[in-house]
């Protein structure tokens, strides 16, 4: 659901003292939290309307370096500003940060005041009106993967980022008293997101030492993203506050498993009636289903870039380790990259298992809807589906290897610049272009212990 806070309630809450701190928030495309801090007094008499950053935040990296060569903004161009335009709708209390609430903004142009093409949230809206116009609600999910650390953030940072020692010392999947170690951080999440009007359904180990995850309740598409960034800041926050941290990178050590972030996505009328069952088909699947899941396996490969977005990403599709590394479908069977839930019931759904924690919800939901969509409106026919061990399977479809080989294909796709846009194909390449190559010219641990004697 969206945020639980009217503008009535915030000026009520302001008034008895009780909110004096209202953070206003936009999405980089990394699918962080960017903005202000605004004082709440401020913020309820006027300073809800808009506010203004640096267009540069859509073009810098993960460490904000300023990088070129993008057509939006540059040296060039001088960085002028966006507009920070708050959707109230969004508004809410945070608990986990005393006295505070938080607005999620659209990033608009300065001079004409229409929604900034390539930013997250503007790429994925287009796409829910495109369902929208078809008749369709997109409904989703994500399931998020991480791992908590017992080294607080700055002392590891201290410590050259070694020596990090995960909170549990075994795979605690589905462990109980192993997580009740952990109770002091995810009792605090899972009550924190509540209170904020996410509707958390449970937390759970995961397949790894020290790793959990986070559930929360299916809503429309762009609410799913809404809530997916505010989550990871919120988990990184409450564990900070406690002295730990944690990590969403995909694959923070070659030995463990990797973070994942299951999307499960089913297609909804207007007047809320879900349309992907079918009780009489086989599997349970409507024709609008199949053709759906059909438009995903078609581009499963051109959309990779924004279901898996870094270097890092393409680590965590290893053989045993429940990633993926086929671009196929099967039934209940985590073992392929598209897997089929809830057959013959109203719950059936399209869980894409291809994005890690790391992703940026907003584009990573985006594609998998521009996909979707393109197999109904071409009406694709469904291919087989895929049983056994997608692993050992030989001559299938497989995930991109590497982030250089996803970046050719995105660049490639019709598909894509059709839904998305020439533009903002071209700014995510460009993107993972520098991503590239800043992880080529750096030398790696690995490298000085494997060559700097033998070599």
């Amino acid at each position: 659901m969206p945020g639980n806070m009217t503008m009535d309630a915030l000026k009520d809450a302001v008034a008895r003292g009780e909110i004096d701190t209202v953070l206003v928030a936009g999405v980089d495309m990394q699918g962080r939290l960017m903005g202000k801090r605004f004082h709440a007094a401020f913020f309820v008499n006027g300073g809800h309307e808009e506010t203004h950053c640096c267009n540069y935040l859509l073009t810098v990296d993960m460490e904000m370096n300023t990088v070129q060569g993008y057509k939006s903004t540059s040296w060039e161009t001088g960085y002028g500003d966006y507009v920070m335009k708050p959707d109230l709708s969004t508004l809410r209390p945070l608990p986990w940060l005393p006295g505070t609430a938080l607005v999620l903004c659209d990033l608009l142009d300065h001079h004409t005041h229409e929604e900034v093409p390539h930013s997250p949230r503007a790429i994925l809206k287009r796409q829910v009106a495109r369902a929208r116009a078809m008749g369709f609600e997109p409904m989703m999910a994500t399931e998020l993967e991480f791992y908590i650390f017992e080294n607080s953030y700055e002392s590891f940072r201290d410590n050259g980022f070694g020596g990090l020692k995960p909170i549990s010392a075994y795979n605690e999947d589905y462990h109980i008293f192993q997580t009740s170690k952990e109770e002091e951080v995810m009792r605090a999440v899972r009550n924190g997101l509540y209170a904020a009007g996410i509707p958390v359904e449970n937390s759970k180990g995961e397949a790894e030492a020290g790793q959990e995850e986070i559930n929360y309740r299916y809503s429309d598409a762009l609410d799913t993203a809404d809530n997916h960034s505010i989550i990871k800041t919120a988990v990184k926050e409450i564990a900070w506050s406690k002295g730990r941290s944690v990590t969403f990178m995909a694959k923070y050590d070659h030995r463990r498993a990797g973070s994942s972030s299951h999307v499960h996505q089913s297609l909804w009328s207007v007047d809320g009636k879900p349309l992907f069952v079918d009780k009489a088909d086989k599997h349970g699947m409507s024709e609008v289903m199949k053709q759906f899941l059909a438009g995903q396996l078609a581009h499963a490969q051109e959309i990779t870039l924004f279901l898996a977005p870094y270097v890092n990403s393409y680590k965590r599709f290893t053989v045993g380790m429940f990633a993926p590394t086929k671009a196929v479908w099967s039934s209940d069977n985590r073992t392929a990259g598209f897997r089929i839930c809830g057959e013959h019931t109203k719950g059936i759904r399209v869980e894409c298992r291809i994005p890690g924690s790391d992703v940026n919800p907003y584009l990573c939901c985006a594609a998998l809807l521009a996909a979707g969509l393109d197999g109904i409106e071409k009406k694709m026919e469904l291919e087989p589906e895929m049983r056994g061990d997608m692993y050992a399977a030989k001559g299938i479809r497989e995930i991109p290897k590497n982030l250089r080989e996803a970046a050719a294909l995105a660049n490639g796709s019709a598909m894509l610049r059709a839904a998305f846009g020439d533009d903002v194909v071209d700014h995510y390449h460009h993107a993972a272009q520098w991503e590239i190559a800043e992880t080529d010219r750096v030398v790696t641990d690995f490298e000085v212990q494997r060559l700097l004697e033998r070599a």
